[in-house]
């Protein structure tokens, strides 16, 4: 690994520390503010509605400007952002319509530096297959280490500090991120295009997607997936509470699962690559998420709970290192700001779905209710993809974005290997 990994490794670690304290601190902060799941819905979808409006042309933006820049003044900006709701949280005038909007411009913050650094990326290590497998596994089993195993019970814990205090150490995480950010090498900016309007070049990287099935399969996955898990999110704080008995402390333990789970799914996604290929592999992700979330649904005490939610991280945590790597892999990199962009905008604009879907499933009908709809939903979309990302599929995309060197390049042969098998 090149050292500038070294730093962007570090950088998105702290990073995700203070974003796993937000994540456990700002549903239990809106519960403090109402009861009423459709309120606590509003808030959950605000964060992804950026992707919703400005997804694709974000994409486009990213591929003309500097992404090292963009990187680091994004968390330069939500840094200063989240000193918004702490002031509020200490003068007592915090309100469910004030987090709503916090959380729409932290989201407007995140497609940028998202976008960026995963464009970024393969820039650094050279689009090197077998690095980029490497990189990922290290960013994701990192990202889940603070984002869901640490990070949550010390924003549980600080919450108990003060409302604002959460808010001001995810605060501070951003900003030691853009600095760090900051002294990373800048990369060569991709070849020109004929000059075209921002919307048309914008329109070209979303039809590359639509066009190619593989990329479509794995935008897919996560799109459908963020309806689920969205509408399981919007109501954990609330059936951990209500059905499980889960106090504050103990919904920061009950996320500590899920991200446990994630890390050694982490861990060993190269293992189910190679041992059953990437399709197959993300095929059998994709299924155990959806009979984990079954088994929370059902679940008749915490430790079930959380035993349900670690099989589900494990899940999520290799399919976030697979089917990145291979995006990065195969996709040319004038494009990879808008593919990526409009793959994860097709994420998150799924994801208001799911939330409001998730309050209005637990408003009519039970708050168990969601949580079957989502496991029902996340083994439909299971089969429906699974032709559309097999390991021929993938085998072909490889080789056809081979790099200089041809099919028999090193790196090449490394990702292509994992594909073989065609076991579904």
């Amino acid at each position: 690994m090149p050292t500038g990994f070294a730093r962007l490794w570090t950088a998105q670690t702290i990073s995700s520390l203070g974003d796993g304290i937000t994540h456990a601190a700002l549903p239990l902060i809106a519960l403090t503010l109402t009861r009423d799941p459709m309120a606590l819905a509003v808030v959950t979808a605000a964060g992804t509605l950026p992707w919703l409006l400005f997804g694709v042309l974000g994409g486009a933006l990213v591929d003309r400007w500097d992404r090292r820049r963009t990187m680091w003044v994004a968390d330069a900006a939500r840094a200063v952002l989240l000193a918004i709701p702490a002031a509020a949280a200490a003068l007592d005038v915090l309100s469910i319509a004030l987090l709503a909007a916090v959380a729409f411009l932290l989201g407007l913050g995140g497609l940028f530096f998202d976008t960026a650094a995963t464009a970024y990326l393969p820039e650094l290590l050279g689009r090197d297959p077998a690095l980029l497998e490497r990189a990922n596994s290290r960013l994701r089993g990192a990202q889940t280490a603070m984002s869901g195993f640490a990070g949550p019970p010390a924003g549980s814990a600080l919450l108990a500090l003060g409302r604002a205090v959460p808010l001001l150490a995810d605060a501070v995480s951003f900003l030691l991120c853009a600095l760090l950010v900051r002294t990373l090498p800048t990369m060569p900016r991709p070849a020109a295009e004929a000059r075209e309007s921002l919307l048309r070049q914008a329109r070209a990287g979303a039809a590359y997607v639509f066009r190619d099935r593989l990329l479509l399969g794995l935008a897919l996955r996560p799109a459908v997936g963020n309806v689920a898990f969205l509408a399981v999110e919007t109501v954990l704080a609330l059936f951990a509470h209500d059905r499980l008995g889960i106090d504050t402390y103990g919904f920061g333990l009950l996320l500590t699962a899920e991200a446990t789970g994630g890390l050694l799914g982490a861990g060993i996604a190269s293992h189910l690559g190679r041992r059953l290929g990437t399709g197959t592999a993300l095929t059998c992700t994709a299924a155990v998420e959806g009979l984990a979330i079954w088994g929370l649904a059902a679940a008749p005490n915490p430790y079930v709970a959380g035993l349900a939610l670690a099989v589900c991280g494990a899940g999520m945590g290799a399919t976030m290192v697979l089917a990145p790597s291979l995006r990065q892999a195969i996709v040319p990199a004038h494009l990879m700001g808008r593919v990526a962009s409009t793959s994860r905008m097709l994420a998150m604009c799924a994801a208001p779905i799911g939330a409001f879907l998730g309050g209005w499933l637990a408003t009519t009908y039970d708050i168990r209710t969601p949580l079957y709809a989502a496991a029902a939903l996340l083994l439909a979309m299971t089969a429906v993809t699974a032709s559309m990302t097999s390991n021929r599929r993938i085998e072909a995309a490889l080789r056809a974005a081979a790099p200089a060197g041809g099919p028999d390049h090193p790196a090449s042969k490394d990702l292509a290997q994992e594909s073989a098998p065609d076991v579904l």
